[in-house]
Formats: structure tokens, C-alpha cells, sequence
């Protein structure tokens, strides 16, 4: 298993604008072949600070998903949405155990 979590930044008055691009992306991720979890949050206390959070069954599903279509278009809104600050940390990890 690979955990991806991080952040990324945009300005506060360009979440709404960004959420249709988000969501777009995340749909299309959480339908890929070995994502267990993708998901996007706004930080409460940090408008525009945006909390990312990823699960995959395997570097080939990642490496899938670096090449699809989805996450191309994803990064082609970044300069609009004026998206910045990408700080992510790949994780490898055993299959999640509940607590």
C-alpha cells in the first residue's frame, strides 16, 4: 500500500472556482484500478489550504494514475486556480487495520 498526504495552496477566493476541477479529478481517481482513497479537503482554520489524501494498492496503480488523462487536465488548471505550496509525502504501508 502507498499513502500520498500532503497540501497544496490556493488563494481563498479561488476554492469555489477550483472545486468543480477537484472534483472532476477526484471522481476520476477514486475510479481508477487500486485507489482505495482519494479525497481533498479545505483546512477549517486555513481557507485555501487544501488537505490531499491518497491510498493505492501499488506503485504500478500510481504510476497509472500519474499518466491518466485526469490528473494532465488536473495540472493544466493549476496556473488558473493559481494553485501553490504542493508539499506531499508518500508513504509505504501495510493494509490499513482499524483501530
Amino acid at each position: 500500500m502507498l499513502l500520498i498526504t500532503g497540501t497544496i495552496r490556493l488563494p481563498a477566493h479561488r476554492v469555489a472556482n477550483a472545486l468543480a476541477v477537484m472534483r472532476t479529478m477526484i471522481e476520476a481517481s477514486r475510479a481508477e484500478p487500486g485507489c482505495r482513497e482519494y479525497s481533498y479537503a479545505q483546512d477549517v482554520l486555513d481557507p485555501g489550504l487544501i488537505r490531499i489524501n491518497e491510498l493505492w494498492e501499488s506503485r504500478d496503480h500510481l504510476d497509472a494514475h500519474f499518466r491518466s488523462d485526469h490528473i494532465a487536465a488536473w495540472r493544466a488548471n493549476w496556473t488558473d486556480l493559481q494553485i501553490t505550496d504542493r508539499h506531499l509525502q508518500l508513504y509505504e504501508t501495510s493494509d490499513p487495520q482499524p483501530t
